[in-house]
């Protein structure tokens, strides 16, 4: 049933993500960067909102429930918001060390991959 709720979370969150892009088509005439930019902070205000309301019991979810929202929807929508989240619970926790090296290292890593996959696909293609 899990598997599901991140299904069906994860359609609702992709069809939320495509609308933001054609919401910036349509009145700026381009989405990029401003859509994504969008959802990453959106993603994650609203995942952060969600984390405090359930830390601080304002919000009781079941593990259904949050599968749904933060790996479905959230995850569907941006998964910017869960790197924000995981980064801001290492730092909130105390390890400071890991959360700058969380950010650090998969923004390194990111941007070797994915210039290396560009050239992989520019060299088969």
């Amino acid at each position: 049933m899990i598997w599901l709720a991140v299904a069906a979370g994860g359609a609702l969150g992709s069809m939320a993500r495509h609308g933001v892009n054609i919401f910036f088509a349509h009145v700026l005439e381009r989405a990029t960067p401003y859509a994504t930019a969008s959802v990453n902070l959106l993603g994650s205000a609203v995942i952060g909102l969600l984390a405090a309301l359930i830390a601080t019991g304002r919000l009781h979810l079941s593990a259904e429930m949050r599968t749904f929202v933060f790996v479905g929807i959230l995850g569907g929508f941006t998964t910017f918001s869960s790197f924000m989240l995981d980064t801001f619970t290492l730092g909130h926790g105390g390890d400071h060390a890991t959360a700058f090296w969380n950010v650090a290292l998969q923004i390194a890593f990111g941007l070797v991959t994915i210039w290396a996959g560009y050239r992989i696909g520019v060299a088969i293609g």
